[in-house]
Protein backbone atom coordinates (compact mmCIF):
# COMPACT_ATOMS: atom_id res chain seq x y z
CA UNK A 1 0.00 0.00 0.00
CA UNK A 2 2.79 2.59 0.50
CA UNK A 3 4.42 2.09 -2.95
CA UNK A 4 1.06 2.83 -4.50
CA UNK A 5 1.17 5.97 -2.56
CA UNK A 6 4.54 7.04 -3.72
CA UNK A 7 4.23 7.93 -6.98
CA UNK A 8 1.42 9.88 -6.36
CA UNK A 9 3.53 11.84 -3.14
CA UNK A 10 6.48 12.57 -6.07
CA UNK A 11 4.51 13.88 -8.59
CA UNK A 12 2.59 16.37 -5.98
CA UNK A 13 5.81 17.23 -4.46
CA UNK A 14 6.95 17.96 -8.08
CA UNK A 15 4.10 19.48 -8.81
CA UNK A 16 4.55 21.91 -6.01
CA UNK A 17 8.17 22.39 -6.93
CA UNK A 18 7.32 23.87 -10.18
CA UNK A 19 4.57 25.89 -9.59
CA UNK A 20 6.99 27.97 -6.73
CA UNK A 21 9.61 28.02 -9.47
CA UNK A 22 7.28 29.42 -11.80
CA UNK A 23 6.07 32.12 -8.83
CA UNK A 24 9.58 32.84 -7.98
CA UNK A 25 10.31 34.03 -11.59
CA UNK A 26 7.54 35.69 -12.10
CA UNK A 27 8.11 37.85 -8.74
CA UNK A 28 11.67 38.47 -9.54
CA UNK A 29 10.44 39.84 -12.77
CA UNK A 30 7.97 41.90 -11.52
CA UNK A 31 10.72 43.15 -8.84
CA UNK A 32 13.81 43.85 -10.66
CA UNK A 33 11.75 45.13 -13.70
CA UNK A 34 13.35 48.82 -14.93
CA UNK A 35 10.81 51.86 -14.98
CA UNK A 36 11.37 54.14 -17.50
CA UNK A 37 12.32 57.59 -16.49
CA UNK A 38 9.51 59.98 -15.76
CA UNK A 39 11.38 63.04 -16.64
CA UNK A 40 11.08 61.87 -20.53
CA UNK A 41 6.96 60.45 -20.16
CA UNK A 42 4.42 62.82 -21.71
CA UNK A 43 1.70 63.81 -18.74
CA UNK A 44 -1.57 63.11 -19.12
CA UNK A 45 -3.02 66.07 -17.24
CA UNK A 46 -1.42 69.30 -15.75
CA UNK A 47 -3.10 70.09 -12.23
CA UNK A 48 -2.64 72.72 -8.98
CA UNK A 49 -2.07 70.68 -5.84
CA UNK A 50 -5.04 71.75 -3.83
CA UNK A 51 -7.90 71.27 -6.65
CA UNK A 52 -6.54 68.02 -7.70
CA UNK A 53 -6.44 67.18 -3.30
CA UNK A 54 -9.79 68.21 -3.06
CA UNK A 55 -11.01 66.64 -6.40
CA UNK A 56 -9.96 63.26 -4.31
CA UNK A 57 -11.66 64.08 -1.12
CA UNK A 58 -14.61 64.66 -2.72
CA UNK A 59 -15.02 61.79 -4.70
CA UNK A 60 -11.89 59.37 -4.35
CA UNK A 61 -13.58 56.64 -6.33
CA UNK A 62 -14.22 58.82 -9.75
CA UNK A 63 -10.69 60.69 -9.23
CA UNK A 64 -9.34 57.43 -8.65
CA UNK A 65 -10.70 56.04 -12.48
CA UNK A 66 -9.33 59.50 -14.20
CA UNK A 67 -5.90 59.95 -12.57
CA UNK A 68 -4.32 55.72 -11.33
CA UNK A 69 -1.36 54.56 -13.15
CA UNK A 70 -0.99 58.22 -15.37
CA UNK A 71 1.93 60.58 -15.48
CA UNK A 72 0.97 63.68 -13.63
CA UNK A 73 2.51 67.07 -13.38
CA UNK A 74 1.01 68.50 -9.63
CA UNK A 75 2.12 72.20 -9.30
CA UNK A 76 1.95 73.87 -5.67
CA UNK A 77 4.02 74.94 -2.74
CA UNK A 78 5.82 72.18 -0.85
CA UNK A 79 4.19 72.07 2.50
CA UNK A 80 6.58 69.54 4.52
CA UNK A 81 9.41 67.22 3.52
CA UNK A 82 10.39 63.85 4.91
CA UNK A 83 13.87 62.41 4.91
CA UNK A 84 13.61 58.74 4.08
CA UNK A 85 17.33 56.27 3.63
CA UNK A 86 18.87 58.34 0.41
CA UNK A 87 15.96 60.18 -0.46
CA UNK A 88 13.24 62.83 0.42
CA UNK A 89 9.54 62.42 0.21
CA UNK A 90 7.49 66.28 -0.83
CA UNK A 91 4.65 66.77 0.37
CA UNK A 92 1.67 69.17 -0.72
CA UNK A 93 -0.81 69.27 2.14
CA UNK A 94 -4.58 71.01 2.35
CA UNK A 95 -4.25 72.98 5.22
CA UNK A 96 -8.17 73.40 5.78
CA UNK A 97 -8.47 69.36 5.94
CA UNK A 98 -5.06 67.95 6.57
CA UNK A 99 -5.55 65.87 3.16
CA UNK A 100 -1.85 65.65 1.51
CA UNK A 101 -0.29 64.36 -1.97
CA UNK A 102 3.33 62.43 -1.65
CA UNK A 103 5.65 62.27 -3.91
CA UNK A 104 8.60 59.59 -4.28
CA UNK A 105 11.12 60.21 -6.23
CA UNK A 106 13.33 58.20 -8.60
CA UNK A 107 16.57 57.22 -7.09
CA UNK A 108 18.84 59.28 -10.40
CA UNK A 109 16.35 62.23 -9.32
CA UNK A 110 16.75 62.45 -5.26
CA UNK A 111 20.09 64.74 -5.33
CA UNK A 112 17.50 67.02 -7.32
CA UNK A 113 14.25 66.21 -5.32
CA UNK A 114 16.69 67.54 -1.79
CA UNK A 115 17.61 71.03 -3.06
CA UNK A 116 13.49 71.25 -2.49
CA UNK A 117 12.77 73.72 0.86
CA UNK A 118 9.39 74.19 2.58
CA UNK A 119 7.65 76.93 0.99
CA UNK A 120 9.17 76.52 -1.94
CA UNK A 121 6.45 76.95 -5.43
CA UNK A 122 7.81 73.86 -7.51
CA UNK A 123 6.06 71.93 -10.17
CA UNK A 124 6.43 68.00 -9.61
CA UNK A 125 5.77 65.18 -12.34
CA UNK A 126 4.87 61.71 -11.32
CA UNK A 127 3.00 58.28 -11.42
CA UNK A 128 -0.41 58.52 -9.36
CA UNK A 129 -0.63 55.26 -7.87
CA UNK A 130 -4.09 56.59 -6.04
CA UNK A 131 -5.71 58.50 -3.14
CA UNK A 132 -7.63 56.89 -0.26
CA UNK A 133 -9.16 58.12 2.95
CA UNK A 134 -6.86 57.23 6.09
CA UNK A 135 -8.78 55.87 8.56
CA UNK A 136 -6.33 56.47 11.35
CA UNK A 137 -5.66 60.01 10.31
CA UNK A 138 -9.17 60.94 9.07
CA UNK A 139 -7.42 62.61 5.84
CA UNK A 140 -7.39 61.97 1.85
CA UNK A 141 -4.11 60.73 0.73
CA UNK A 142 -2.57 60.67 -2.76
CA UNK A 143 0.64 58.77 -3.30
CA UNK A 144 2.72 59.01 -6.35
CA UNK A 145 5.69 56.74 -7.65
CA UNK A 146 8.80 57.51 -10.36
CA UNK A 147 8.76 61.32 -9.57
CA UNK A 148 10.83 63.88 -10.60
CA UNK A 149 11.15 68.22 -10.87
CA UNK A 150 9.57 69.11 -13.03
CA UNK A 151 11.60 72.61 -15.24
Amino acid sequence: MAKAKRPWLKRLLIAFLVLVGIGAAIYFYIALEKQPDTKNEKAAFTVNAIDFIREFENDDKTANKKYADKIIIVKGMVSEIEAVDTTVNIKFIDTTSGAYAIFDFQDQHAAEAKTARVGDFVSIKGSCSGGALSEILGVEFITFKRCTLNK
